[in-house]
């Protein structure tokens, strides 16, 4: 018998009064304030808590006018967000393309997330030598490199966002000869 399962709410969320403008205001402050942030995650949270806790004004919620005003006072910055983004998935060994699809999820257009691809396909190497170095394949192996440990190894990095050719090239490297730069 299939059993299903309910989430418990306590009982001030669910006696908590319906929004208004002014509550609206005071919930996107306390997120912008609390998460470094996108418009697209801002305006998803405003609408999730107008769905869970209804609205009270004669007119619509002024979401989007909210958002909009947060960005052009800064508290909000897609560009400044996908920048910060780029310098840590770089840091973390992440390569272009996963930076690429994660940017996309978060809500940022291609014009406010170009220098961040473009610092994170400048920065590619050192990002796939980071990750190599971290996940101890290719030239930083401990253990002999078999087949299937290899292919294993090619796919973590392929997950990780980095090209076939960069890829191949760090795993056929050794210990003693880790090469360093691109040039394929």
């Amino acid at each position: 018998m299939a059993q299903t399962w309910r989430v418990a709410r306590s009982s001030s969320y669910r006696n908590q009064k319906p929004l208004d403008r002014e509550a609206l205001e005071r919930l996107a402050i306390g997120y912008v304030g609390r998460f470094a942030t996108t418009r697209a995650k801002l305006s998803a949270y405003l609408r999730r808590k107008l769905q869970e806790r209804g609205w009270d004004g004669a007119d619509a919620p002024p979401v989007a006018a909210i958002v909009e005003r947060f960005a052009e006072a800064h508290y909000v910055d897609d560009r400044a967000f996908a920048d910060a983004r780029a310098a840590s998935f770089t840091r973390r060994g992440y390569g272009p393309r996963r930076l690429a699809e994660r940017l996309r999820a978060d809500g940022i257009d291609e014009e406010d997330s170009a220098a961040a691809r473009e610092f994170a396909e400048a920065g590619e190497w050192d990002a796939a030598l980071a990750f190599a170095r971290r996940r101890r394949i290719g030239p930083f192996s401990v253990v002999p490199v078999d087949p299937d440990r290899q292919r294993k190894a090619l796919a973590a990095m392929l997950r990780a966002g980095h090209s076939m050719a960069i890829a191949q090239r760090i795993l056929r490297a050794t210990a003693d000869d880790v090469p360093d730069g691109i040039s394929l």
